[in-house]
């Protein structure tokens, strides 16, 4: 099952997408629920893993919407500065990647065999009793 989930800068999780088949790909998964249309119109930006380079192809003079850390060049190195910005990004995304843990420690998604139909509700309802843990 695959999920995309953002997250606030405390680490709150805040929304989760549809459920979808892990088949698929995370990049699609944005595109398909518009995700880059939905942070701009909330006048919001995203920090996102690597997974994600290519997702807000808005043009050079756009605000980012998503952003994103560099790839190594296949067969070459990646530039210092390059390397500094991936680190400045990860760790921003470090406080993100804690709230998704916690969420899987919801023990009913790690062997969930569903229609992603339901799959879909029950994470929702997951994110209201993570929302409810966290605001005690």
């Amino acid at each position: 099952m695959l999920v995309v989930g953002l997250t606030d800068v405390q680490g709150r999780l805040l929304w989760t997408s549809t459920a979808r088949p892990s088949r698929g790909s995370e990049i699609t998964a944005c595109r398909h629920d518009d995700l880059v249309g939905r942070l701009r119109a909330a006048g919001l930006a995203a920090i996102a893993d690597l997974g994600l380079v290519g997702l807000d192809d808005g043009g050079p003079d756009a605000d980012p919407a998503v952003i994103t850390g560099y790839k190594k060049p296949k067969g070459k190195k990646l530039p210092a500065a390059k390397k500094l910005v991936n680190q400045l990004i990860a760790a921003e995304r470090a406080v993100c990647e804690h709230a998704f843990a916690h969420f899987k420690n919801w023990r009913v998604l790690t062997k969930l065999r569903l229609d992603v139909k339901w799959a879909t509700r029950l994470v929702r309802a997951l994110l209201v009793l993570y929302q409810h843990q966290i605001a005690r």
